[in-house]
């Protein structure tokens, strides 16, 4: 096997005990075809050396790493699904199938998977995800990282051979296993399962094993849980916002779909934001707006209310109800910090970015539907005006709705003056991944097993992020 020096096997989590997780067996594939290789992605960790071959026995058939996990572990949980508890969740189509750290800076990071097959928790269903929820979680994942968001990276998509049945869509579809590449896969509702159960003693150690691994700043801390609260609610404030800032509707906000690192992942009914729409929602089954672009950080707070209240069972309520109040203050620090980065100017204090957000939003909302969400951000980077001006949607910026956005934008500088000089900004318009489109790009895949328009939107992506640098920031 081809593995470079920068692999670092180090499965902790099943350090836990059998209380966490089910040892589980993958699904035996009529088929194994390689669709996507993150080769990015697996430089990070030591893997890109792998041939096809072996990527395929590793993320197809899923023979296990080297000095890895010896059997992936089907992670147990519960959760709140649109706020009703669920105390029959759990990996019910995935499961955790190694651990390894970040070349570089050594981040303990999980390879998990979705579609590998059936587990204890699959409940009625057959365990499988389909190729066009595979295609479409890689695309996301790829954009969101473009903008800048917190989010799990796509790692390998493989088709399975198999024909699924579903009810959202026409059947029979084609199948496929999902690999990501991500913080963790601990959840708030891993916390909740052991709530439920009435086992502080198993929250007392989870809690230690995320302060170990993933905020080993907050050992010597003299409340862990409520020091930990605290810095999962800041990561949090920091997703949702980064959610905001990129006008990204996830969907399905529910609590077996946080993470404790504040990475965004796990990606079903998403949206992108053709328009500026506080009201719209990406999941058809979202009949309340529960989940919509704004009531998103109202959703991660829920959430978060309910983590304090595991976390009660183990500290005293008054510093948890102190470290959720914070919440609110940090949100809309972030929300200013993220609109900015997606600007590419320098902060000019918390007064004046908070305004400036604001001016972004006001000017959205103007600029209406002709205006749309990403070219905003495209036309505006580096806050140039007069290339915002000179460009395809220089009229709708001279109405009187922009006035107060230009003129707080001119106050600010870039952070990186040259960053306009990338070709991508040569362009009329930006790479954006609206609903229609993704449409389009599975109907060629669907209808002529044809993968050009996919590898090449991967493609014009990737030039974004190099362009933007907003991955790095």
């Amino acid at each position: 096997m081809s593995i470079s020096p920068a692999y670092q096997p180090d499965p902790q989590f099943v350090t836990l005990g059998e209380s966490f997780f089910d040892p589980v067996a993958p699904a035996d594939f009529p088929q194994t075809i390689l669709r996507y290789r993150n080769d990015r992605a697996a430089a990070s960790v030591g893997l890109s050396d792998l041939s096809d071959g072996e990527w395929i026995a590793h993320f197809g058939r899923f023979a296990p790493l080297p000095d890895n996990l010896k059997q992936p572990l089907a992670m147990r949980y519960h959760g709140h699904q649109f706020r009703t508890y669920n105390p029959d969740l759990g990996d019910g189509r995935g499961f955790l199938f190694a651990q390894l750290r970040e070349a570089g800076n050594g981040r303990l990071l999980d390879l998990g998977t979705k579609g590998s097959g059936q587990t204890p928790w699959s409940r009625s269903g057959d365990g499988r995800l389909t190729l066009k929820g595979g295609v479409r979680e890689v695309l996301a994942t790829a954009m969101l990282e473009a903008q800048g968001v917190p989010t799990s990276r796509s790692f390998s998509l493989v088709e399975t051979g198999e024909a699924l049945e579903r009810n959202d869509e026409p059947s029979p579809t084609r199948g496929a296993a999902l690999t990501r590449l991500s913080h963790s896969h601990i959840r708030f509702g891993t916390f909740q399962r052991h709530a439920f159960e009435e086992a502080p003693e198993r929250i007392g150690a989870l809690i230690d094993h995320v302060i170990a691994h993933y905020y080993p700043e907050l050992e010597s801390a003299v409340n862990r849980p409520a020091a930990l609260l605290g810095a999962v609610s800041g990561r949090m404030a920091r997703l949702a916002a980064s959610w905001m800032a990129a006008g990204f509707v996830h969907g399905v906000l529910n609590t077996d779909n946080m993470n404790i690192t504040g990475e965004s992942f796990d990606y079903g009914p998403y949206r992108f934001l053709p328009r500026n729409d506080p009201n719209f929602v990406a999941a058809y089954f979202d009949h309340s707006g529960l989940y919509s672009f704004g009531r998103q950080a109202e959703a991660v707070f829920w959430n978060l209310r309910q983590l304090g209240g595991c976390f009660s069972l183990v500290s005293p309520t008054e510093p948890l109800v102190e470290a959720l109040n914070g919440f609110a203050g940090v949100y809309r620090a972030e929300l200013a910090a993220a609109m900015r980065r997606r600007l590419g100017v320098r902060s000019q204090g918390t007064e004046a970015d908070s305004s400036l957000a604001q001016a972004a939003f006001q000017a959205l909302a103007a600029g209406g539907e002709p205006l749309r969400w990403e070219p905003f951000f495209f036309d505006w980077f580096c806050g140039d005006e007069a290339r915002a001006l000179a460009g395809v949607r220089g009229d709708i910026y001279r109405q009187e709705g922009f006035a107060d956005f230009r003129a707080q934008l001119a106050g600010f500088e870039p952070v990186r003056p040259d960053a306009l000089q990338h070709p991508y900004f040569n362009a009329p318009e930006p790479q954006e991944l609206i609903y229609e489109e993704i449409e389009a790009i599975w109907a060629r895949i669907d209808q002529a097993d044809d993968w050009s328009a996919f590898d090449a939107k991967l493609a014009a992506i990737d030039t974004a992020r190099q362009a933007y640098g907003l991955s790095d920031a």
